[in-house]
């Protein structure tokens, strides 16, 4: 074989892809800021967009939490902005998003890591919270993609951070039905965008360590919960973020409409006891 013909198989951009893998884009990170010391989800995904090459624009609904991602960001040599929102009101949503176009002239990726909710049962709860919950984390995903997408060009992404909770049962059921109908909402713009090659997919967190689990687990609940996982590993906001930087990536530009779970390899209890388990005696 020849030169000519190696050099033709290998033509391909991700044959030869290195870092950084957003030169020049813009980022929206909507959660982004850095609201303490181990950061979310939303921070590290503003902070990798950053270190390779994308100018971001950190939204958050705290002023000084944006202002310290921002920060984090300049100070390693990135370029980042600091834009404060509300993202239940739509309104508030279209102004930032018009700022951002205005700040950086363009829109590439949008990436929003927002959402929370009690683990009360649905039964429990009343109108005002169950749709607090839909606004929270539904209703905000919808305000931002439909504001942004226009901006989006060709190759753009958008990426949309689920939970587990979508499959769960019980306690915490109406965040459930929110990441569940945000998941759907998802695979929605990923169809009603291909048209215009715009990618968008999500990220479904498992049952990592972060600021959420921090402040209702003890340490021995900690470790069952490690030990239930596949990999017998605890993940964190970094494993979560990766996986979404890749899919902002244009090395993720054949994959849309997804739904990506990051648990470790998911909920596996150890067999113990049940038919065919290895402490199992026949009798």
């Amino acid at each position: 074989m020849t030169d000519e013909n190696w050099a033709q198989a290998t033509a391909d951009p991700l044959a030869t892809a290195a870092g950084p893998w957003l030169p020049d884009a813009v980022a929206v990170v909507a959660g982004g800021g850095l609201s303490g010391p181990a950061g979310g989800v939303g921070f590290a995904i503003a902070w990798l967009c950053a270190r390779n090459g994308a100018r971001v624009a950190v939204l958050d609904r705290d002023a000084a939490c944006a202002e310290r991602a921002v920060a984090a960001i300049r100070a390693a040599g990135g370029d980042a902005e600091a834009f404060t929102v509300d993202v239940t009101d739509d309104d508030s949503v279209r102004r930032t998003i018009a700022a951002v176009h205005e700040r950086f002239g363009r829109i590439d990726v949008l990436a929003d890591s927002i959402g929370g909710g009690s683990v009360r049962s649905l039964l429990d709860v009343g109108p005002e919270e169950f749709h607090a919950a839909l606004d929270l984390n539904f209703m905000s995903a919808w305000s931002l993609i439909r504001h942004a997408q226009p901006h989006l060009r060709r190759g753009g992404a958008i990426v949309t951070i689920s939970s587990g909770a979508a499959e769960g049962r019980g306690p915490g059921t109406p965040y459930g039905v929110a990441k569940t109908a945000l998941e759907k909402l998802t695979l929605g713009a990923a169809g009603s965008l291909a048209e215009r090659g715009i990618r968008a997919n999500c990220v479904r967190v498992g049952m990592i360590w972060g600021a959420f689990a921090a402040r209702g687990m003890s340490e021995e609940q900690r470790e069952v919960r490690r030990r239930n996982v596949a990999l017998q590993t605890e993940g964190n906001v970094w494993d979560i973020a990766s996986a979404a930087f890749f899919l902002c990536t244009a090395q993720a530009r054949w994959i849309s409409g997804h739904v990506l779970p990051v648990d470790g390899g998911g909920f596996a209890i150890s067999n113990r006891g049940q038919a065919g388990g290895t402490d199992d005696e026949e009798g």
